[in-house]
């Protein structure tokens, strides 16, 4: 008879700090938000689509504060007390994200926009005729 193999991968232990970053990725179509220790590892996280919300209904505002609501009061309960923000993307929910954020307990030290901008790079796509 064959063997059974009793060798699990072992789960990743993230250290948490009071300091971390809250890293908020608003698109047209859905709001990541991810709160990380200082390293960058993933404490929480959770999107508009997690909390329920689909199709045209995850890019509003409503949705980010309701997703950013539920990772900021896991991160809290596990000890997070500040953070810095990062913002990315075009999207609708990004400031109603950080107010939620600092509604919960956690002090914002700063917020800095890391939306990617291209330097005239790739070529765009040819025009759309409807």
């Amino acid at each position: 008879m064959a063997q059974k193999r009793k060798d699990k991968a072992k789960k990743r232990v993230v250290k948490i700090a009071a300091v971390g970053q809250a890293h908020i990725k608003a698109s047209f179509n859905n709001v990541i938000i991810s709160m990380t220790n200082e390293a960058g590892q993933v404490i929480t996280w959770a999107t508009a689509g997690k909390m329920g919300f689909r199709g045209s209904k995850k890019n509003t505002p409503y949705a980010a504060q309701t997703a950013a609501r539920d990772c900021a009061q896991k991160a809290y309960d596990l000890g997070l007390r500040k953070v810095e923000v990062f913002v990315k993307g075009p999207g609708s929910g990004r400031e109603a994200a950080i107010r939620t954020i600092h509604s919960v307990g956690i002090d914002i030290t700063s917020i800095k926009d890391v939306t990617p901008l291209p330097h005239n790079g790739c070529r765009p796509p040819k025009r759309r005729r409807v």
